[in-house]
């Protein structure tokens, strides 16, 4: 609990649509939690299943802190936009519906935030673990107290997903996710990059989350997500094209702008780049994305990412 506030330190939030035969394992975890200075934020994201009557079952039973918010559905940034305007703890972190968190891991995080986090940090980054607790992708670098999220990528060459813990108050100090009518994603990634320009992240190599990639959930279908969300992912492609930390990076996230931009109809591509050179030359690679990405069978590119 914060002693300033009388608040819980952090929230867990979960964004849901038609999630109910799945989001009772991520409730039970947090039941089991050694630690209950959190909050349980469920964004309901247009449900039409059950979802609603479990929730309030949930409160009803008392045993964590719950909190409801209903609206119709606007897609897994849309509700990530809510979140954020309804969060008001120190702390915050996304557990998906189809995910759970280790019984010690809220205890962890306030912990180590209390030990070692400050206004010279954004939060901390942790990691994911599957059902069998094998670690999603790699550690984080041993010796190394801070990185930037994109700096663990692209440069330290970390893969797979990670557990993101944030400061709330640098999340609402950044823009929220554009919402474009027709669609319904982009990448919450955007947001991400923004704070990597404000502040790194702590590096804590515990495991904060299991996760299982599901048939319906975004990370098996982010070709999908490619052709139905064209203008979501330009618009994040414009902004990582501006802070990726090298040319090599640039180039690729020109690339795949080029790509979006060309399902979107193509208009404005280049009078819209903060790079209109590199966007150039990327055009013959991403003339060859675009085609592959209407053309194939596949739902997921084999880096997808969450």
């Amino acid at each position: 609990m914060n002693r300033d506030t009388g608040k819980p330190t952090l929230t867990v939030f979960t964004p849901t649509f038609n999630r109910a035969y799945v989001l009772p394992r991520c409730y039970e975890s947090l039941k089991r939690q050694t630690s209950k200075d959190f909050v349980w934020l469920v964004i309901d994201d247009g449900s039409t299943d059950s979802t609603a009557e479990l929730v309030r079952g949930w409160m009803a039973e008392g045993e964590i802190a719950i909190r409801y918010h209903y609206q119709e559905n606007q897609g897994m940034h849309g509700a990530h936009n809510a979140a954020y305007e309804l969060i008001d703890t120190e702390l915050n972190v996304c557990i998906d519906s189809d995910d759970d968190m280790p019984e010690d891991a809220v205890e962890k995080i306030v912990a180590f935030w209390r030990k070692y986090g400050s206004d010279d940090y954004a939060g901390i980054v942790g990691l994911d673990a599957d059902r069998d607790g094998n670690i999603i992708g790699d550690r984080l670098p041993e010796g190394m107290t801070a990185c930037t999220l994109f700096g663990l990528h692209a440069v330290h060459r970390v893969r797979g997903d990670k557990k993101l813990v944030y400061r709330t108050d640098l999340v609402k100090a950044v823009p929220p996710y554009p919402v474009f009518p027709g669609e319904k994603y982009c990448p919450l990634s955007y947001k991400y990059v923004l704070i990597d320009r404000i502040r790194p992240l702590l590096l804590m190599n515990e495991v904060l989350c299991r996760v299982e990639y599901l048939p319906d959930g975004s990370s098996l279908n982010m070709i999908h997500q490619y052709r139905r969300n064209p203008r979501g992912f330009a618009f994040f492609r414009r902004t990582a094209m501006e802070v990726a930390p090298t040319w090599k990076q640039r180039f690729r996230e020109a690339v795949h702008y080029v790509s979006s931009c060309l399902m979107a109809g193509g208009r404005g591509m280049l009078r819209d780049s903060p790079r209109k050179g590199l966007t150039l030359l990327a055009i013959p690679p991403g003339v060859l994305l675009f085609l592959y990405i209407r053309s194939t069978r596949r739902s997921a590119p084999v880096t997808a990412g969450r």
